[in-house]
């Protein structure tokens, strides 16, 4: 049977109130919040819809091209030549023309910095399975799906508009996290402010991300537009300890975009603090046990767990520990019985394994005589009682 305990875990830094955080009421038609070092979701909206990326697509581009140089197939000191293809795009650009070899790491700072499409299209002709740009969007679609990236399929290598290029907010955040990640020594590109390819485009030398200036901590990701898609950022933060990850999409101006990642930058560091919860080792509450020298075993953490809160949150929190029990002797120390399950206000719930905080070995003939009388004690107690019979 499942044997539900309440349970009050006690926080670190008492506060004032115990009130959820004020959701944030985004004007982007799709976004996507994550705390990264706790992972815990702060805001979805729309955040699995297959949308058109325009340029924040160019991030599973790049995610490809890392790939490549840690493998050794691509190298920062490579020039690699462009195609007609590839000088072909408009939009965002290079102005690369087919008499150029441009180095693999003035591309990627192309991509980063500039967004060129045409770069883009020179690194996926490169890494392509048959050459070709689409043969390499093929490619990008079978990588994410592997990824775990279930809501993206790729047409072009840019996110230039074209039928079937889509992601969803959650993939992208999903996508940014790996990046940061799997590629920390790459990661610093991202907060790149200027990039002055060989004097040739003046009017398109600096990055478009709104935030890299401000000073919140703001380091990365990338900036879309297509007229289809609207104004959109995939954005990183980190302030102390905490990185944030967020996606936002569909914004009418790019004045919107910059206040509506700054807003949440601000709201997400300030309406929100990783707090501890729980110690390794100590009881947050006890199961029963059937057939055991003692009838309760304690339920510990195997590790300090910390958590986001709300930072309005009280130095208390209500919990639930679930378990089936009685649990049946013997039971061995660090045995795992049981889950804490934590649900700050306004947040999604936290799961903690908890587990025998000492060996509990079976009991005595009769210790267990003794738990089955108070088992049939206990059932006589709440068998329902007859009606009295009435006289005729």
């Amino acid at each position: 049977m499942k044997r539900l305990i309440s349970a009050c875990v006690a926080l670190a830094m008492p506060l004032l109130l115990a009130l959820p955080a004020a959701a944030f009421e985004t004007r982007a038609t799709s976004a996507f919040i994550i705390d990264q070092t706790t992972g815990t979701v702060l805001l979805a909206k729309n955040a699995d819809e297959m949308l058109p990326p325009a340029s924040m697509s160019k991030l599973m581009t790049l995610y490809i091209a890392f790939e490549a140089l840690r493998d050794g197939r691509l190298s920062l000191t490579e020039k690699l030549p462009v195609s007609s293809h590839a000088m072909s795009y408009g939009g965002s650009t290079m102005f690369l023309d087919t008499t150029d070899r441009v180095s693999v790491e003035d591309l990627i700072r192309g991509i980063i910095v500039l967004s060129g499409n045409d770069a883009c299209a020179v690194i996926a002709e490169a890494l392509s399975p048959d050459g070709t740009e689409a043969g390499f969007a093929r490619f990008m679609t079978q990588r994410a799906q592997q990824m775990g990236m279930t809501n993206s399929t790729f047409s072009n290598s840019n996110g230039w508009p074209q039928a079937g290029h889509r992601m969803s907010m959650r993939d992208l955040a999903l996508l940014a996290n790996r990046l940061i990640t799997d590629f920390p020594s790459f990661y610093p590109l991202f907060s790149e402010r200027e990039f002055a390819f060989d004097g040739r485009a003046p009017q398109n030398t600096r990055n478009r991300n709104p935030l890299l200036a401000l000073g919140i901590g703001a380091d990365g990701l990338k900036t879309g537009h297509t007229s289809e898609a609207g104004y959109g950022l995939v954005g990183s933060a980190k302030q102390r300890e905490r990185r944030i990850i967020f996606v936002i999409s569909g914004l009418q101006s790019a004045q919107a975009r910059a206040e509506e990642a700054e807003s949440i930058v601000n709201w997400a560091f300030r309406q929100f603090a990783v707090k501890p919860v729980a110690k390794a080792g100590t009881a947050v509450a006890s199961a029963d046990v059937w057939m055991g020298r003692d009838q309760s075993v304690p339920l510990v953490p195997t590790k300090d767990v910390s958590m986001l809160m709300p930072v309005a949150t009280h130095g208390t929190v209500n919990a639930e520990v679930i378990y089936n029990g009685p649990i049946t002797a013997p039971i061995a120390k660090d045995q795992q019985i049981a889950e804490l399950v934590i649900t700050p206000p306004g947040l999604p719930e936290t799961r903690i394994p908890l587990v025998a905080g000492n060996d509990v070995p079976t009991g005595g003939f009769m210790s267990r005589i003794g738990t089955v009388a108070q088992i049939l004690i206990s059932q006589i107690n709440e068998a329902p009682v007859a009606p009295a019979e009435q006289g005729s």
